[in-house]
């Protein structure tokens, strides 16, 4: 395995995950540039980094890899300073390298598809990222950095990046939204929301094994419109989730009508 030095621009949960993860896997941190201290140093203590507050690189650095939120990526990029022969990729998987400035003409993207939570332990092991870069050597660098991972790496342009990141907000933010409503439900008829774990499981297990065209089951897919009604009824209480099952249970019947 080829030794990177990498060093990180954030300490937040995407950078804290990765900087921990490549650490393990033999690379060398050089440094952790963030806003808090507590954080940056935290990190850095636990990867045998240096830490600092200020966007400026010397040194020798193979790639600096910049995760932090999406709307001061652009801000952060145009003041970081570092050897033009120093890789720049950024994590975000709503934007391409275009969002780069010309004084960072080695750049490219290292998108990892996951969600990160604080104190979470992530399994790198199959964890697909979508990586695009200028160049063959840019490139290499990116395929061994998440080999090293055991993961798996995909080739992107910014659309295709794009679209797979619209479909992650529909398995993760969207699906989670619906899990919080049916807590609420739960709730209302004097249940925790462990109730509804095996049927969880199930469901995700299916649509994985199955596909989810194939594992779509309910009344809106047998059109029993009594049924229906009743859950409309029984949503009295909430307007909001009235509204929201009527026009997920038409989106279903659309689409299985299509497929009819």
């Amino acid at each position: 395995m080829t030794q990177y030095t990498i060093s990180f621009v954030g300490a937040g949960r995407v950078a804290g995950a990765l900087c921990r993860a490549l650490y393990s896997a033999g690379h060398i941190i050089n440094l952790i540039v963030s806003e808090s201290a507590d954080s940056g140093l935290s990190l850095a203590t636990e990867c045998g980094a240096g830490w600092s507050d200020k966007l400026k690189f010397s040194g020798k650095h193979d790639v600096i890899i910049v995760a932090v939120p999406d709307h001061r990526l652009h801000d952060v990029l145009v003041e970081i300073g570092c050897d033009p022969e120093t890789l720049v990729v950024h994590t975000a998987g709503s934007f391409g390298t275009d969002i780069f400035p010309v004084s960072i003409a080695k750049n490219g993207v290292f998108y990892p598809l996951q969600t990160f939570t604080c104190g979470r332990k992530l399994i790198f092991k199959d964890l697909p990222f979508f990586i695009e870069s200028i160049g063959d050597e840019s490139e290499e660098l990116l395929m061994n950095l998440v080999v090293s991972l055991g993961a798996k790496v995909y080739k992107s342009d910014p659309e295709q990046r794009s679209k797979i990141h619209l479909a992650a907000v529909f398995v993760n933010n969207f699906s989670n939204h619906m899990l919080v409503s049916a807590k609420q439900i739960a709730s209302e008829a004097g249940f925790s929301f462990e109730v509804l774990a095996p049927l969880i499981t199930e469901t995700f297990s299916k649509a994985l094994a199955a596909g989810p065209e194939n594992s779509q089951t309910g009344p809106a897919v047998r059109n029993d419109l009594n049924t229906i009604e009743k859950h409309l009824e029984l949503l009295a209480f909430s307007p909001r989730l009235n509204r929201l099952y009527g026009e997920v249970t038409q989106s279903i019947i659309d689409n299985n009508k299509k497929q009819l």
